[in-house]
């Protein structure tokens, strides 16, 4: 292997322009990590607010943006079993994913589903980890419960959608146009809410209320979702797109027994992100070796031109997934 590497750096706090091509030294393993070389990298929000000096990497981590990829396994670190140079995986990465090369732990690595390629195997990671460890473990969601999803068209949402839907849940969506939504409702939901034109909150307590929300967006969301909940309903927070304050009444959270949390993935221990990935492994990996649920794919973009992805993701135009061809 060479000792340089392709990769893409954030050169300054800023837009899409600031992403810039550059040669970076090839990444060692360290104990219990493999050097994975990537054929793909997804791209996601939060590489978005790493670039705009919003969302800090891990001080271990690192500064190249990338939270996962899919590729071949080249080196092992002391300690690690169970993976051999040549395998194939995709892999949830602490950073670095913008490169040809990338070191992450391990137990963060997961076996590319039979049948699926290598492009599809890198956009599952960050939105399976994400989905799985707030609405399933978090959230608690459980079959013939109502599970709203903000954002229904995002990757996040998209996979949230498919996963609520083989766990048997009722499954409502939020999406910002008519074509988004019958995306949604193709994947399963069965009410996509066009939120330019109809209210969420009036729709979802005609149905009773949700018993789960899973929420990106905040700000006057918030108060909003409280009012959606049904008795009990549980609100989990997982971005702040429009930003993380707003006011709050707090009385109707405990006169009506709702619970509200959230999570980030990303500075969470090694060991907590290797629990979700033996979760994965036991429960979602059958349904994609299955083909019961795949990731909706947007867009493809050369590693050089990071800074395109990036612009179209900003413009909230995307279904599904956008991914980086790195080798």
């Amino acid at each position: 292997m060479r000792k340089t590497m392709q990769a893409v750096e954030i050169t300054r706090a800023g837009g899409p322009e600031v992403l810039v091509p550059t040669t970076r030294p090839r990444p060692e393993p360290g104990a219990g990590e493999v050097v994975i070389k990537l054929t793909y990298a997804g791209v996601n929000r939060p590489d978005a607010l790493q670039r705009a000096g919003l969302y800090a990497p891990p001080a271990t981590a690192s500064d190249l943006p990338g939270l996962e990829g899919a590729g071949e396994v080249v080196a092992l670190g002391a300690g690690v079993s169970g993976l051999a140079p040549g395998d194939q995986v995709c892999a949830l990465l602490p950073g670095g994913g913008y490169a040809e090369y990338v070191a992450t732990p391990a137990a963060h690595c997961l076996p590319v589903p039979s049948g699926m390629g290598l492009k599809e195997a890198a956009c599952l990671p960050e939105t399976c980890f994400t989905v799985w460890s707030n609405v399933f473990q978090r959230g608690g969601l459980k079959a013939g419960e109502r599970f709203l999803v903000h954002g229904g068209s995002s990757g996040i949402g998209t996979t949230a959608i498919q996963l609520a839907r083989e766990f048997g849940a009722r499954v409502f969506t939020t999406a910002g146009s008519d074509d988004k939504c019958k995306v949604c409702e193709d994947l399963g939901a069965e009410r996509a809410i066009n939120y330019r034109n109809e209210d969420f909150v009036e729709v979802i307590r005609a149905e009773g209320g949700a018993d789960v929300i899973l929420d990106m967006v905040g700000g006057d969301y918030l108060p909003r979702n409280v009012k959606a909940l049904a008795d009990d309903g549980r609100l989990v927070q997982i971005a702040f797109l429009q930003g993380p304050k707003v006011e709050l009444n707090f009385a109707p959270v405990m006169m009506r027994r709702l619970t509200i949390t959230g999570s980030t993935l990303r500075p969470q221990s090694d060991l907590a992100k290797a629990r979700i990935a033996e979760a994965l492994r036991t429960h979602v990996w059958p349904l994609l070796e299955a083909g019961k649920i795949a990731p909706v794919m947007d867009s493809e973009f050369a590693l050089a031109d990071a800074a395109k992805a990036h612009a179209r993701m900003e413009t909230s135009g995307h279904i599904g997934k956008i991914v980086l061809k790195v080798g």
